[in-house]
């Protein structure tokens, strides 16, 4: 297990550190630091605050992902899902938030709006080359070159 050091901001105050709400949980929630609430329209993003600095191991990344609920039940998600909070990056974590139906969706402070996934990061060595040395099954078939059917 790693240790993610979180710096609370002000506005931050009344917020809960991130928290995995079950014991076998992937993902710890995010919660809205807002100081009222906000109404996300149908089609529209905003940008909600966590009120909270990670300092991340290097060699680590913090993603941000979609709640399945707030997604299945509302259509909120978060627009660059998962979204990259690197190493080096230590202001505060927001969260881009994007209302994919037809109702606008209210958020309220302290609303949990998020969750994030602690992963190991492998930098690569990238070399450009002419032809790659061999050649795979599937070559260079792209979007739907496998069909649908299993």
């Amino acid at each position: 297990m790693i240790n993610i050091k979180c710096k609370r901001l002000d506005h931050g105050a009344d917020m809960p550190l991130p928290f995995y709400a079950t014991s076998g949980s992937a993902g710890a929630d995010i919660a809205a630091a807002l100081s009222e609430a906000q109404v996300l329209e149908p089609g529209q993003r905003l940008l909600i605050p966590s009120g909270f600095c990670f300092d991340i191991p290097s060699g680590y990344e913090v993603q941000i992902r979609s709640r399945s609920g707030l997604s299945f039940k509302h259509g909120v998600i978060v627009l660059n899902s998962p979204g990259t909070i690197d190493a080096d990056y230590q202001g505060e974590v927001k969260v881009l938030l994007y209302n994919s139906s037809n109702t606008p969706f209210t958020i309220t402070p302290g609303m949990r709006v998020a969750q994030m996934v602690v992963s190991p990061v492998v930098q690569a060595d990238l070399s450009e080359v002419q032809a790659f040395d061999s050649k795979t099954a599937r070559n260079d078939g792209g979007f739907g070159s496998t069909g649908l059917s299993s």
